[in-house]
């Protein structure tokens, strides 16, 4: 009898997976994501009736990550002041006022069989929150009332909304200052000196960080391009959109959809801007809202300084002005949108990058491509780098997919300065891996992980830095963290093809100095395809670029007197010339591999990998680039 009830319902589930395998489209579509709802009324925001003269913790900051920084300590018993320095009306920044309201999601490398259904890495508050609205895509009200609801049912946290200043008090000391708390003025003018135990820098910005006295990078400055960060974007709002009008979207060639998310129409690149040096489009990213209407983040804008509210206005104005003629064009070349109408555009800037923090940890794109974990790590990525435009030259890169990563601790710890933890797109991430852990619910991670923190380092009398360097320590808050429904474990996957091939150490190293992008698929590096003499020039000019001390000489001056060089195969002669000429070695019998090779710069590992010396692969010319980064540049690539 045991066995037959088996068998029956092995019958039943294999019926089961055929219909969801026949109807699983029609499923995802229908039931996939919630879907639209009725419209909500927007809960009215209200501060705190007074604030304390002290807390356990202060979070600057009202984007998602500040506000699971806040829940999260409260829950953990701490007394929380999470305060807004931006003058919103409502929670949740980014998502809400922004209008990013399709999510970049971290999916775990295991899925669930029912279509539909998906598995994150980063669980805890954010899922909390994911789960009340409406999908991978969610109405921007919706949104700002599940924020505020989280917020205002801890009777742990005090609400200050819409003050005009916030500045950390800071004791000096050696090696590192101590923020006290903060310093602000409130909307009325009001000066107030609020002390804290601990304060979590979430304002996106590191602004708290930096006027403490921690270090960082701006924008690319660690790829040697200081004057570059991504563009920014403002969203655009369009109304007029029927279930019939949505489900011709995902019909539309190249592009995908689901209950409340659409990605695609790649065709838009082709627009004429009537401001090409500031404006450009790219593919479109819409997210289904519960009015009938449409966000869609597609609109590249540049030259804003974000941290400039002068230039902030001028970037507003300048995607004003340009929205008009984006929806006139999309009218006019893709009969999905010939009924719609632009409604209105975002209250603020998606912006994407400023300020990197210089943390304990530094997260590498080393780490993204090894898919490493960490024993402190308290968040996981598995987004796609995504590395935005710079200018309308730049194209924008996706340097590749990795499949999970570990996030550690570390990263959240500025250098140089105590009391403080930094949390979101700020934090400590080189800026090309940023391009993937800039997403909002990793960032929640890390916020959810500070307010633990903060707890654990109150109770033990320690400092976060003390903290971050205790194994028993940070144990106890991984433990924390999975007992409030964060899940913190590395899932079992093969490794990678790419790692496999002998020339992936040059490869790793290749793509953290951004001389090479793999795509979504990891393969457009092209390990194996052949190298030329020029295309070895500007990689070794890309190397250049970054540490432009140590490389005095111009690599391109060993194309002298060489016809077409992109068409001439790279020798390993030509490319021991390149990096003696950027070296600056000046006889020319001192520029070849077994020279660079006798001063320690090339190693015999290396050049026994080169199958023909006459003919080289670029993933040979990349392990030649990483030898001259590593063992001369002493740059820490790995």
């Amino acid at each position: 009898m045991h066995l037959r009830k088996q068998w029956i319902w092995g019958i039943i589930v294999l019926l089961v997976l055929a219909a969801a395998g026949a109807g699983g489209w029609y499923w995802w579509m229908k039931n996939g994501a919630r879907g639209t709802a009725k419209p909500q009324a927007l809960i009215p925001v209200k501060s705190a009736a007074s604030i304390k003269d002290s807390y356990d913790v202060i979070v600057a900051g009202t984007d998602p990550e500040g506000i699971s920084a806040a829940i999260s300590a409260a829950r953990n018993g701490q007394k929380v002041l999470l305060v807004d320095g931006r003058g919103r009306e409502i929670l949740g920044g980014l998502m809400t006022l922004g209008w990013l309201n399709t999510i970049d999601l971290n999916y775990a490398p295991e899925q669930p069989v029912i279509p539909g259904k998906h598995n994150f890495l980063d669980k805890g508050i954010f899922q909390e929150w994911y789960e009340r609205v409406e999908g991978t895509s969610f109405d921007t009200t919706t949104a700002a009332n599940v924020f505020y609801d989280m917020v205002r049912k801890e009777p742990n946290i005090d609400l200050l909304m819409k003050v005009k200043e916030m500045k950390p008090s800071v004791e000096p000391g050696t090696p590192a200052n101590k923020v006290t708390g903060l310093d602000i003025v409130k909307e009325d003018g009001t000066k107030i000196a609020v002390k804290a135990k601990a304060v979590i820098d979430a304002t996106q910005d590191a602004d708290i960080a930096a006027a403490a006295g921690a270090p960082f990078t701006w924008g690319r400055e660690d790829i040697g391009d200081p004057k570059s960060q991504m563009a920014v974007t403002l969203v655009m709002k369009l109304s007029g959109v029927t279930p019939q009008v949505w489900q011709s979207f995902g019909k539309h060639k190249n592009t995908q959809s689901d209950a409340t998310s659409t990605w695609g129409f790649p065709e838009m690149k082709e627009y004429k801007s009537t401001n090409p040096e500031r404006v450009r489009m790219r593919g479109l990213n819409i997210g289904r809202q519960n009015d009938n209407t449409i966000l869609i983040n597609a609109m590249q804008i540049f030259g804003v300084d974000p941290l400039n509210p002068q230039s902030v206005k001028e970037g507003i104005e300048i995607g004003k002005k340009e929205a008009p003629h984006v929806v006139e064009y999309m009218k006019q070349h893709f009969p999905e949108f010939k009924n719609l109408e632009l409604v209105g555009t975002a209250p603020e800037l998606y912006v994407r990058e400023t300020r990197h923090l210089i943390g304990e940890y530094r997260l590498t794109m080393a780490d993204l491509m090894d898919n490493r974990d960490f024993p402190d790590a308290i968040a996981y990525g598995s987004y796609e780098v995504d590395i935005q435009s710079t200018n309308y030259k730049d194209p924008g890169a996706v340097m590749m997919k990795p499949i999970q990563y570990g996030v550690p601790f570390r990263t959240l710890v500025p250098q140089k300065v105590d009391g403080l933890l930094v949390v979101g797109r700020a934090a400590s991430f080189d800026s090309l891996p940023h391009g993937s852990a800039r997403v909002i619910p990793l960032g929640m991670a890390t916020g959810q992980a500070a307010g633990a923190a903060a707890k654990l380092a109150a109770d033990k009398g320690i400092t976060f830095r003390q903290l971050s360097q205790s194994s028993e320590d940070i144990a106890a808050l991984r433990e924390k963290l999975v007992q409030q429904k964060m899940e913190l474990k590395m899932y079992k996957f093969d490794a990678p093809e790419y790692t496999k091939h002998k020339a992936y150490p040059g490869l790793k190293a290749a793509v953290g100095m951004f001389l090479t992008v793999g795509g979504y698929n990891n393969k457009d590096w092209e390990v194996d395809g052949a190298s030329n003499a020029q295309r070895f020039v500007y990689n070794m000019a890309g190397i250049r670029k970054i540490k432009p001390a140590v490389f005095p000489g111009d690599p391109s001056a060993a194309l002298v007197g060489m016809a077409d060089p992109a068409k001439q195969a790279l020798t390993l002669n030509q490319a021991a010339l390149t990096i003696g000429t950027a070296i600056g070695l000046k006889p020319p019998q001192q520029k070849t591999a077994e020279e660079l090779k006798a001063r320690g710069w090339l190693t015999q590992e290396t050049l026994s990998k080169i199958a023909d010396p006459n003919k080289l692969t670029n993933g040979e010319a990349f392990l030649l680039l990483r030898d001259v980064a590593k063992n001369y540049a002493q740059m820490n690539i790995e």
